[in-house]
């Protein structure tokens, strides 16, 4: 209607007029285009993902938000006019990626206080929630169920400038089965709430696959087994028949969106591997069995095995049920087992947390775990980075330190690969070639 209108007015004018009109409405004709920032960043150490190593004074040229160059910092010349960003005493390695977050989560509010929360509440909680979880270096969230599709706008709003935080992967509200652990058990049955990702049998879970994709996510999540923050279920509980789960992970799949489930009990991992799912999470009692099916599927583990440190400590406080706190307590320590068993046998391992069931601002904590638990230093920043970045499906866009690639970058005063922990204290983060935190210090944006 805009460019109608304008020819419309240009008519009255002729050929002049349509010119001029054009150079007021998109700007002077021939004007160039002002050019792309340029950055010069000198690393005293580079974590290569890609290889698994660690390389020395190497000298990073970053134009806009893409990496043009990486390459030994001696045999390399300072593009004029670029922005020189000294690193030389630091360690750099690319944004981390967390595969499993709760964006607009409160990790202080009780099982009961949670349901006085609205969608808008939540969405404005998560914009917070996803400037702290930037500013502590994860540049590239996957968010595994968000009301209202708030996670949805919250990557919009990043998107657009109105806020910062990191990539958000959305999937929108987590697919469910009826009384399962992703519809609302905690009121009486006069209330007759039912989670806005509830469907039961093949037609409805694939009208809601087709509801998401509509209202715009990156992926679907579908909760497989019972959880842990759930009234009623079972952890090793299956959800959703294997006809369904191969319903929607085919329905996705159509739409080209990858599919991971929440999955605690041996079955509903393994029907879930067999109907091809992409990614599995939580993955607590794990067998032999299912093993073999994700080296033999080439799906993704992602682990979260710390956050029970922060349920235990703080949960009842928090007015947590004592039903969730106690199948929390069965769990840990099976699932810790199991991320050591997974890992010596090969199966590829994301960086996932569950961030939001404990606070965003300690996603970092979880290195120090899988470290404790198998990992060597390299293996768990893989985990966080090209792992991560492969399981999202975008290795070819972020991920490591590469030219083409986006300049997602961050930076420790230290060497993580003989102290995982130092992770915790991030003193360098860029995001698109935009620098968010230098020396420690937030630059306001």
């Amino acid at each position: 209607m805009f460019a109608y209108s304008l020819v419309r007015r240009a008519g009255r004018y002729g050929a002049y007029g349509l010119g001029l009109l054009a150079a007021s409405a998109f700007g002077p004709v021939g004007a160039a285009e002002p050019a792309a920032p340029t950055h010069a960043i000198k690393a005293g150490r580079l974590v290569d993902v890609v290889n698994g190593r660690v390389l020395t004074d190497q000298l990073i040229v970053v134009s806009g938000d893409t990496i043009v160059s990486v390459g030994p910092a001696g045999g390399a010349t300072v593009p004029a006019g670029a922005t020189i960003i000294d690193l030389s005493a630091s360690t750099v390695m690319p944004g981390f990626i967390d595969t499993h977050t709760h964006i607009t989560a409160n990790p202080y509010s009780g099982s009961y206080e949670g349901l006085a929360d609205s969608v808008p509440r939540g969405a404005v909680r998560g914009a917070g929630n996803a400037r702290t979880m930037l500013l502590a270096g994860f540049t590239t969230v996957r968010d595994v169920g968000s009301a209202g599709y708030a996670d949805v706008a919250i990557r919009d709003a990043i998107e657009a400038g109105e806020i910062i935080g990191p990539r958000v992967r959305a999937s929108g509200p987590a697919l469910g089965i009826t009384g399962g652990h992703c519809d609302n058990n905690l009121l009486p049955p006069e209330y007759d709430d039912i989670a806005e990702g509830v469907a039961d049998g093949e037609v409805a879970v694939r009208k809601m696959v087709r509801r998401n994709v509509k209202y715009g996510v990156d992926h679907i999540k579908f909760c497989g087994t019972g959880g842990v923050f759930s009234k009623g279920t079972q952890l090793g509980a299956q959800q959703f028949t294997e006809a369904e789960m191969k319903a929607m992970i085919d329905e996705a799949h159509m739409h080209g969106r990858k599919v991971t489930v929440h999955a605690h009990g041996a079955s509903g991992i393994k029907a879930a591997l067999r109907s091809g799912v992409d990614a599995v999470e939580h993955v607590s009692l794990l067998d032999d069995e299912g093993i073999a099916l994700a080296r033999k599927t080439g799906a993704f583990f992602s682990m979260d095995i710390y956050n029970t440190e922060f349920t235990q400590a703080y949960g009842a406080a928090n007015g947590t049920l004592e039903e969730f706190l106690k199948k929390d307590r069965d769990i840990a320590q099976v699932q810790r087992d199991n991320f050591r068993k997974a890992l010596k046998a090969g199966v590829k391992m994301t960086y996932g947390t569950d961030a939001g069931v404990y606070p965003h601002k300690d996603v970092a904590k979880q290195f120090r775990y899988m470290v404790e638990y198998g990992m060597t230093p390299m293996q768990a920043i893989q985990a966080a980075t090209i792992n991560g970045a492969t399981s999202l499906g975008v290795e070819k866009q972020w991920g490591a330190l590469a030219p083409g690639l986006k300049a997602d970058i961050v930076a420790v005063k230290a060497d993580p690969l003989t102290d995982i922990s130092r992770l915790e204290g991030i003193d360098f983060v860029m995001k698109g070639g935009v620098v968010y935190r230098q020396d420690g210090t937030v630059i306001a944006r």
